[in-house]
C-alpha cells in the first residue's frame, strides 16, 4: 500500500528522549534505531510542507510515575535534564510543535493527548490522519495511538520507526496487534509516494 502525504497529514514522534535510549535511565532495547528512519518521515513531510509534532515527557523531578513514590520506573525525562533533551541525532525542524506531557507531580499520561494540547493544536491545523511512530511502542506510542482513534483520527503506524520496552516478553507485539485492531493500518517508509 503506497501512501502519499497531503493536506490534512501530521507526523508525530512520540518521545524520542535521551532518557529512552540506549544508556538512558529508562532506556527502550534498539531506541536508538528509530531515529534516522523518523529522520526519513521528517525529511518527507517537510518537502511537503505538512506538520510535524513532537511529545516528550516533562516531569518534575517527584512524578508520581518514579519509584521513590510508589510509580513504576525509575526517575526520567525530568523537564530540563539532559536525559529529557530529544535525541541529538533526530532531525527536528524548526517549525515542528513539541507538547510536553505529564508535566506536574500528580499526574501520568502515556499518550500525546492526555493532558496536553495536542487535539486542539491539531484540529486548528486541519489535521485528520496522523502518522505515527517514536517510544515506546507498548507504553506512549501504544496510549497515543488509542487515544487518536478514540478521537477520530485515522492512524498510521509507523511500523519500521517503533521500539518496545518488553517488560514483559512480546509486550511489544501484543501492543502492535492491539493498535492494528483498533484500525491503525501499518506503514513503513518504504510505503511513502
Amino acid at each position: 500500500m503506497n501512501i502519499s502525504i497531503s493536506a490534512g497529514d501530521a507526523l508525530v514522534i512520540v518521545d524520542v528522549q535521551n532518557d529512552f535510549l540506549p544508556g538512558g535511565s529508562l532506556a527502550v532495547p534498539r531506541g536508538d534505531q528509530v531515529v534516522p528512519v523518523l529522520n526519513g518521515y521528517i525529511a518527507r513531510f517537510q518537502a511537503q510542507g505538512v506538520p510535524v509534532f513532537a511529545t516528550r515527557d516533562w516531569h518534575p523531578s517527584n512524578h508520581c510515575s518514579f519509584r521513590a513514590r510508589g510509580g513504576p520506573w525509575p526517575p526520567h525525562c525530568v523537564a530540563g535534564t539532559p536525559g529529557a533533551d530529544f535525541a541529538p541525532g533526530l532531525e527536528l525542524p524548526p517549525g515542528a510543535t513539541v507538547v510536553s506531557k505529564a508535566t506536574t507531580a500528580d499526574q501520568d499520561a502515556y499518550s500525546g493527548f492526555g493532558g496536553t494540547e495536542l487535539d486542539r493544536l491539531l484540529r486548528d491545523r486541519g489535521v485528520k490522519r496522523v502518522l505515527v511512530g517514536g517510544l515506546a511502542t507498548d507504553y506512549c506510542v501504544l496510549n497515543t495511538v488509542k487515544d487518536a482513534v478514540r478521537l477520530g483520527y485515522t492512524v498510521l503506524l509507523l511500523q519500521d520507526a517503533i521500539r518496545a520496552v518488553n517488560v514483559q516478553p512480546d509486550d511489544g507485539t501484543r501492543a502492535e496487534q492491539e493498535m492494528l485492531g483498533l484500525g491503525a493500518n501499518p506503514i513503513t517508509l518504504t510505503n511513502l509516494a
